[in-house]
């Protein structure tokens, strides 16, 4: 299972709040949001017979401070032969203007440490600098590309001006922190969530924004081009205030739902960044 790589739903579960005219992006609004996990689909081929699990994510910052996320994805996968429990714990830290982003991950299995990956990458004229920690010193080099909270702030506006399809590219540190995603992104019509959603009691207030379907497929840079089976795909509802939920992560043997159950608001920073 891909676990690490799972540190990119964290940044699909932002909300989103208008911004100032004066400025081009949307301010994101500090925010705790849980989602019950469970299995979708499984083949044969991935030997897993069940999974369950809650995904916490806890966004704070701004444009003038930086943005900071706390992610927790804990999960209990079940085979024909044993149970195993996997626990991944994330915290980054990206700056207002995303020039640079810092990032730790912890990776637990039955509750001991399996790996942990530790950096910082800094967008150069030509490129991508990562400058890595753990699990040992040492840089790469990689193509120019944005970091996870620039890649929300471009779905958003996408969305938002009726764009249904578009392609780009992330890094976010995940996995072995050493390699660009690129991602192809499908927008479509924009709905109303029905009385009988599931998710409704956990949206509270926001029960009736409309939200877009979204799909993402992320696909290996490295591997070259050609390539034509992603690496994996996330569906969810977009809100019109940045809000993700009703999530389908398929990683292609097996796939998982997540379920909003709960959802907390943060205040929103107020006043104009210092010079």
């Amino acid at each position: 299972m891909r676990a690490k790589r799972l540190v990119l739903l964290a940044t699909l579960s932002t909300m989103l709040l208008p911004l100032a005219p004066a400025l081009a992006a949307p301010v994101l609004a500090p925010h705790r949001a849980v989602y019950d996990l469970v299995l979708d689909q499984a083949s044969d081929r991935s030997g897993i017979t069940g999974l369950s699990g809650r995904m916490v994510y806890e966004f704070n910052g701004s444009a003038c401070e930086g943005y900071t996320v706390k992610f927790r994805f804990v999960t209990q996968i079940a085979t024909n032969e044993n149970t195993r429990l996997t626990d991944q714990q994330t915290t980054t830290f990206e700056d207002g203007e995303g020039k640079s982003f810092s990032f730790v991950t912890k990776s637990f299995v039955d509750q001991n440490l399996d790996r942990e990956v530790k950096g910082t990458a800094t967008r150069e004229a030509n490129g991508l600098k990562v400058a890595l920690e753990k699990p040992e010193a040492g840089s790469v080099d990689l193509a120019k590309t944005q970091f996870p909270t620039q890649h929300l702030v471009e779905l958003i506006d996408k969305a938002e001006k009726g764009e249904t399809f578009y392609e780009t590219s992330l890094f976010d540190g995940s996995e072995d922190a050493d390699k660009v995603m690129t991602t192809t992104v499908i927008v479509g019509k924009k709905s109303e969530a029905p009385e009988t959603d599931p998710e409704r009691p956990a949206l509270a207030a926001l029960a009736k924004d409309k939200y877009w379907p979204v799909d993402i497929a992320y696909f290996d840079e490295s591997k070259g081009g050609g390539e034509e089976v992603p690496e994996y795909r996330i569906s969810f509802k977009l809100h019109e205030n940045g809000l993700t939920r009703d999530l389908v992560m398929d990683y292609g043997d097996f796939s998982m739902t997540g379920k909003l159950v709960n959802l907390s608001l943060f205040p929103v920073p107020q006043g104009e960044c210092k010079p």
